[in-house]
C-alpha cells in the first residue's frame, strides 16, 4: 500500500495583500505569534487544582523583509495612506513554495504599519537593496483560507 507524502511546509516566499491589493513576496517573515495571559484561581474548596483562566490573547508584530522590487512603491504607498486617515484592512501572508504552490495562510485582523526601513544607501558597501516593514494585527482569521 502507498501512501503520499506530505511536504513537511518548507516555504522560499511569503505573499502580503492588504484588502486585495498585493504588496510583492517577501523572503523572510517573522513574528507570526499569539500568546493567551492566564490569570491563576484558587477555587476555595477545590484542592485538586488550580484554575487557569484566559485573560487576553496578544499578538506579536510581524516582520516582512526582502531585497528591493519595483513592490516597494506599494507599501510605501500604504505607509502613506495611513496619515490620511487610519482605515485598518484585512490582510493576509502566503506562504509559497519556490513552484509557487501554497503551503499556509494567515489572514490578519485591523493590520497597521508601524515600521518601515529602506536600504542603507552606501556606494563603499556593495550589499543587497533591503527593506523591511513591521505590522502588528488585532488577531488571526480563516477568511480567504
Amino acid at each position: 500500500m502507498t501512501t503520499a507524502t506530505q511536504d513537511p511546509g518548507s516555504t522560499i516566499f511569503f505573499r502580503l495583500t492588504i484588502d486585495g491589493l498585493d504588496l510583492g513576496l517577501f523572503n523572510s517573515c517573522e513574528g507570526l505569534a499569539a500568546d493567551v495571559d492566564v490569570q491563576s484561581w484558587e477555587e476555595g474548596g477545590n484542592n485538586s487544582h488550580v484554575w487557569q483562566l484566559p485573560t487576553r490573547v496578544r499578538h506579536s508584530p510581524i516582520r516582512l523583509s526582502r531585497p528591493l522590487t519595483k513592490e516597494t512603491s506599494k507599501v510605501t504607498a500604504w505607509i502613506s495612506s495611513v496619515a490620511t486617515g487610519i482605515k485598518r484592512p484585512t490582510a493576509q501572508i502566503v506562504a509559497l513554495r519556490a513552484d509557487g504552490s501554497q503551503v499556509a495562510q494567515w489572514g490578519l485582523l485591523e493590520v497597521l504599519p508601524v515600521s518601515w526601513k529602506g536600504p542603507s544607501l552606501d556606494p563603499a558597501s556593495p550589499a543587497v537593496a533591503t527593506e523591511t516593514l513591521e505590522i502588528v494585527h488585532h488577531g488571526f482569521t480563516d477568511a480567504g483560507a
